[in-house]
């Protein structure tokens, strides 16, 4: 499996990230270690997670996916040949998102509990806090690399501006910077990373993980109608892509799919793994068809005129 350099983070990883989200949650353990096993054995290592995963969940109060995926470290007794990233920063219980020192230096010790390792690879700002200086977060990061609990620090839900103020004041205050970003990017929404965002990505050599490569699956095609959006738990969220534009984007996948024996799912995938820029998408699953299906795009190669067909219908000022 060809890798690609992650940022200045040392690690090198496979085209494709596993968005841990769905274990304990959609994929029960017995499931999300199926899934692991597969997604492994198939020569891909980025995992990615979240302390928050899955607070959304009745009864859930987050650490879940760590938990899981802690456990399943624990099965294979080694994790030499993954990189664990995890996030911290999204709202756990305070009512508000944090990346106070005291609040990251308590989190990070839960998240290397669950985890069961004695390092996280990647440490990523889940969202931005604005009510906390730059200096404060990275100084948290700094403590937590020299302590060998963290290897490296990311970024998520930043844009441009705000970015480019980070990585300004951890040079300026001799501390680490984001090596990595995580940015909502896909072929139904792609103006929150292309431009000056992913211009600084490029410039500055961060490693990009994009989120919601399938925008929560409305790229798959699962979802043509309203009637469609009871087909699963994510439903209620995707009827805003289903309008003219949205629909012009299935049209144009189901064109290029066709033509190349693919599915919707694989040639926007395959499209994300073409863009400048980009290191590995996140993709989830909740059975090893389902991985095998999307893992499957990473040996699709699109020509110029799927590139275009795919652009064109999927461009922002297309009709929508």
């Amino acid at each position: 499996m060809q890798r690609r350099k992650l940022g200045s983070t040392g690690f090198e990883v496979a085209p494709l990230a596993f968005g841990g989200n769905v274990f304990g949650w959609t994929a029960d353990e017995p499931a999300s270690f199926r899934l692991l096993d597969a997604f492994v054995g198939a020569g891909f290592n980025l995992i990615d997670t979240a302390n928050s995963y899955s607070r959304w969940v009745p009864g859930h109060t987050g650490g879940e996916s760590e938990t899981v995926i802690g456990r399943w470290i624990a099965r294979r007794g080694h994790h030499d040949d993954v990189v664990i990233a995890t996030k911290v920063g999204s709202d756990v219980g305070l009512g508000y998102r944090c990346l106070r020192r005291d609040c990251i230096m308590r989190e990070v010790e839960a998240s290397l509990r669950r985890l069961n390792v004695e390092a996280i690879d990647l440490y990523q700002s889940h969202w931005d806090d604005e009510k906390t200086p730059f200096e404060e977060t990275l100084g948290a990061y700094a403590r937590l690399i020299e302590q060998g609990k963290v290897r490296a620090i990311g970024a998520s839900n930043l844009t441009a501006a705000r970015l480019a103020e980070a990585l300004d004041a951890g040079r300026r205050a001799g501390l680490p910077t984001y090596a990595t970003l995580q940015p909502q990017y896909n072929l139904r929404v792609r103006n929150e990373f292309e431009g000056p965002l992913a211009e600084l990505c490029i410039r500055e050599g961060l490693g990009v993980i994009s989120y919601f490569a399938l925008a929560a699956g409305f790229l798959t095609g699962k979802y043509r109608s309203e009637a469609d959006l009871a087909k699963s738990p994510r439903g209620s969220g995707i009827a805003k892509y289903l309008d003219t534009r949205g629909l012009g984007i299935l049209a144009a996948l189901d064109g290029v799919a066709k033509r190349f024996g693919a599915t919707p799912a694989q040639v926007a995938l395959a499209w994300l793994l073409t863009r400048p820029g980009i290191t590995a998408p996140i993709v989830s699953a909740t059975s090893v068809a389902q991985l095998e299906e999307l893992v499957a795009s990473t040996h699709l190669e699109l020509d110029p005129r799927a590139l275009r067909e795919l652009d064109e219908a999927s461009g922002e000022t297309a009709a929508g």
